[in-house]
């Protein structure tokens, strides 16, 4: 009797546990089986989640209860609705109908469109559908960073520093190999996930519009290796504490490399260089993760930057319309691919764009094939190249319920640049008498990659002088060492994929 009544005990146990856990789910297409990415989950009518690039999404442990009503949209898929309760029962797969049309099958005007007439209207209503209005707004952000620092050569050897002798220059060219070989052997990465309440508001001032911010953070993980470097921000930390080693903070010293000398100034004081009544305070976290955020919604607005002028100078390529979709408002949209038409233009992609208003719903793209954003190279002559050679991203947009226009729904981008350094340096202190001077030869060469998710889980409208209430408190992130769900149980976020899942540092 006292073992059937632990093994009912443990068996209950085990069930409220299993209970707890967030549902997962996968969204794949009922034909092909295949997952599809970036899918609209809108939970309860109130809040938007999005599949992962691999199909999948995860609901938070408050709306993982049965009753809890998911309503899934995909261009070119039929809407579906249902409850968790059925989710469960479909075995956490949701299966989408597709809902293609070709041209031929659908009527949306008196003559076929163009597909350049189609952007020339793109163009034309650009404004109209992306100029935010003067109404504040609360929405809530999930932020999803992935950097990764990709070292394929790393080679510093110091030849001369005033007072070291060559012993102690010996150790430390010998830390310095050691330092490399992990780096390359071990590439830097790190992942960060920050949840977010963000306030915004445009006011006119003395004709001029001011805009106003307000970051307001629920929760903020990074996973990586405790003091390791993923940024060249970092490494440049790094680089500056090796130097202190070599050098006297209290003097001046000149830069030289190779046959090119500098006449400015340097120093390691860290009051050097600030101009008298411009300092500033220090960024704190919250500032540099609004930044960040700022940063972020600037560079994908489709009117601000040059990045998409496959959108903004169609003249640049050529289109060739696919057909039309249905989208997840049961609206008609045109999709579009495009492809270089000029040497100007860079991307290749395609792009959906709703048939009532010609606003673009949205756009994937990557590079054409050996193009580069930026290009600086001048490897054969002072050892320096520089490339962006990676830019890709999908963009999602939907229209926003009180003036029309739209806004940045989901991104998932990367950035990517190649870099090949290979120089010899020298610091030489600026005296007439006895100099002291730090030489040494680097070579470096890497791939640094940057990934970025965004997604606008929800959206409501709120007043200037609310925003003007709300207090801004710095916060810290928690560094974590492996990937842990439990950590996002109370909040819906966007399901990592595997290769955050696997990753766990190793000391």
């Amino acid at each position: 009797m006292r073992t059937t009544f632990f093994t009912v005990f443990f068996i209950l146990l085990f069930f409220q546990l299993g209970m707890a856990q967030n549902t997962k789910g996968k969204i794949i297409d009922s034909t092909t089986g295949e997952s599809i990415p970036y899918a609209n989950i809108m939970v309860n009518e109130s809040e938007n989640l999005v599949s992962n690039a691999e199909g999948f999404f995860a609901l938070s442990e408050n709306n993982s209860k049965d009753d809890t009503l998911l309503t899934v949209s995909y261009m070119g898929f039929v809407n579906r609705k249902l409850t968790v309760g059925e989710l469960k029962k479909l075995d956490y797969t949701i299966k989408l109908l597709p809902g293609i049309y070709e041209l031929n099958d659908v009527v949306v005007s008196n003559k076929k469109p163009n597909a350049y007439e189609i952007m020339a209207n793109v163009k034309a209503n650009l404004s109209r559908n992306y100029t935010t209005g003067e109404k504040g707004s609360k929405e809530m952000f999930f932020y999803r960073t992935s950097n990764y620092f990709k070292p394929s050569i790393i080679d510093v050897e110091i030849n001369k520093s005033t007072g070291f002798s060559k012993q102690a220059l010996s150790k430390v060219n010998n830390d310095l190999q050691t330092f490399s070989s992990q780096l390359i052997s071990h590439p830097p990465v790190s992942f960060t996930d920050i949840l977010c309440n963000y306030y915004s508001v445009k006011t006119k001032k003395a004709d001029k519009f001011v805009f106003t911010s307000k970051l307001d953070v629920l929760k903020a993980t990074i996973l990586k290796k405790e003091g390791e470097s993923t940024s060249i921000e970092d490494l440049e930390k790094k680089a500056k504490n090796l130097m202190l080693q070599h050098l006297d903070t209290t003097k001046y010293y000149r830069i030289k490399s190779g046959l090119i000398g500098s006449r400015d100034t340097i120093s390691l004081r860290k009051e050097f260089n600030k101009k008298p009544g411009k300092d500033k305070e220090p960024k704190n976290q919250l500032t540099a993760e609004k930044s960040n955020l700022n940063n972020f919604m600037y560079e994908n607005n489709l009117l601000s930057n040059k990045r998409f002028d496959f959108i903004q100078k169609p003249e640049l390529y050529y289109y060739t319309l696919e057909g039309t979709i249905y989208n997840n408002q049961n609206e008609f949209a045109y999709v579009l691919t495009f492809k270089p038409r000029k040497s100007k233009a860079m991307y290749v992609g395609k792009l959906y764009i709703s048939e009532s208003d010609y606003a673009v719903l949205r756009t994937d793209y990557v590079l054409d094939e050996g193009e580069k954003v930026h290009n600086f190279n001048m490897k054969f002559l002072f050892g320096i190249k520089v490339s962006e050679n990676v830019s890709k991203g999908t963009i999602i947009y939907k229209k926003r319920a009180e003036d029309d226009s739209y806004y940045m729904q989901y991104a998932a981008t990367e950035n990517g640049n190649y870099l090949y350094l290979n120089r010899p340096l020298k610091l030489i202190e600026l005296t007439n008498s006895e100099k002291d001077v730090l030489a040494f030869d680097f070579k470096i060469e890497a791939n640094i990659l940057n990934k970025i998710e965004f997604l606008n889980m929800s959206r409501s409208e709120t007043t200037a002088s609310a925003i003007e209430k709300i207090k801004e408190e710095n916060f810290q992130f928690k560094t974590i060492k492996s990937y842990d769900p439990k950590m996002w149980k109370d909040y819906n976020a966007i399901e990592p994929l595997q290769e955050m899942k696997q990753f766990k540092v190793i000391n």
